[in-house]
């Protein structure tokens, strides 16, 4: 059995420092704009100060982290450029998966695909919808987006894929979350986009893909629109 050198070592602490860093995006236990401290970090992602120390450069690097002077390192912080620029690339990586998965994907997968759809769309109507209802919401569309993306079989695209998609979660926990009030629209247009998949109809996959992606766009940009909205309001009953 061969011996671990030390480099492997401390890239298995850095690898597993990223892993640890990203399932807090995931699982919402860190905000957009989130200022902490390096020994804050450790205890976050339950990893050594070396191995955290290491990682903040990649992490730098893909715009998930920044170092703010005399402040500490702050979690990536959401604005209109973000949003604009994630969406955009996620449309670019997504239009191809998607034109790609089509011709790839078997009846079946496509069926079981829907299947889990519907599922999610009859417990919600059966049961109402509750916070894992929610859960399992959203890992059954962000698995189908996953899905199509690595069907490609290019670990380039779906590196960098994976690191927008972080991108876009810490969006939506700043903007927009998997809410009751989106659950079902969000998986109607899924279905919508299922359908198109099964017709292999490559303008039909790209409007439906196109539409979703849109739609989730205006959803997290409605947020800043009911806000100016609000605040014009406000100004006119003030002057």
């Amino acid at each position: 059995m061969a011996e671990r050198t030390p480099d492997a070592g401390a890239q298995s602490l850095r690898a597993r420092a990223y892993e640890n860093f990203r399932q807090q995006i995931l699982q919402a236990n860190v905000r957009p704009g989130q200022f902490v401290s390096q020994r804050e970090l450790m205890q976050l992602l339950n990893m050594p100060l070396g191995a955290v120390r290491e990682v903040i450069p990649r992490l730098e690097a893909e715009g998930l982290l920044r170092t703010v002077p005399q402040r500490g390192l702050q979690i990536a912080h959401v604005d209109l450029k973000l949003i604009h620029n994630a969406f955009q690339l996620r449309s670019l990586l997504e239009r191809e998966a998607a034109l790609h998965f089509a011709r790839v994907v078997s009846d079946e997968e496509l069926q079981a695909i829907e299947q889990a759809h519907l599922a999610i769309v009859e417990r919600a109507q059966r049961e109402g919808i509750s916070d894992e209802l929610l859960t399992d919401a959203t890992s059954v569309d962000w698995g189908l987006h996953d899905l199509m993306v690595d069907t490609l079989g290019n670990e380039l695209i779906s590196q960098a894929y994976r690191i927008n998609s972080l991108r876009v979660r810490l969006i939506h926990l700043e903007r927009a979350t998997l809410s009751a009030d989106i659950l079902l629209p969000a998986m109607q247009e899924h279905l919508t986009l299922i359908a198109a998949l099964k017709t292999r109809d490559p303008s039909a996959v790209a409007d439906a893909l196109g539409h979703h992606i849109h739609s989730a766009h205006e959803r997290v940009l409605g947020r800043d629109r009911r806000v100016a909205s609000t605040t014009a309001t406000t100004s006119t009953f003030s002057t």
